[in-house]
């Protein structure tokens, strides 16, 4: 059980390293800083973290021997990461507007947080 351990711990940091990265890059976008998104290191940092947090997820999956389409809990975490994704997507990049940017970056944190709390608690719906 120790390896299935260090991999769970491993995903939990690259998880809220992610979160952690994505908000900074959301502030300095939402603050007019894309001079700094536009730095290679912030570019690809977040891509490697993310990398890293999917590759241990999956290492997870397979370690626990979880049957994904007969865990709810898991099914709302990938869909919660997609809804993620494309919020993200729209808040750092797609967005036309600041104000769609700004909604589409809150929205996603809310999401990241639903996700955090779905993982947490093993329920599709942590709130009730």
């Amino acid at each position: 059980m120790y390896p299935y351990l260090i991999v769970k711990h491993a995903h939990m940091g690259f998880a809220y390293l992610s979160i952690l990265l994505f908000a900074v890059r959301g502030g300095l976008m939402l603050g007019g800083k894309q001079h700094i998104l536009a730095l290679k290191p912030v570019r690809i940092l977040p891509h490697v973290v993310d990398t890293l947090l999917l590759g241990c997820a999956i290492a997870l999956v397979v370690m626990g021997g979880w049957p994904i389409l007969q865990s709810p809990w898991l099914l709302a975490k990938i869909v919660g990461l997609v809804l993620y994704v494309a919020l993200g997507t729209i808040a750092l990049r797609r967005g036309k507007t600041p104000q769609t940017r700004l909604i589409a970056f809150l929205c996603a944190l809310a999401t990241v947080f639903y996700i955090v709390l779905v993982a947490k608690t093993k329920l599709v719906f942590p709130f009730f």
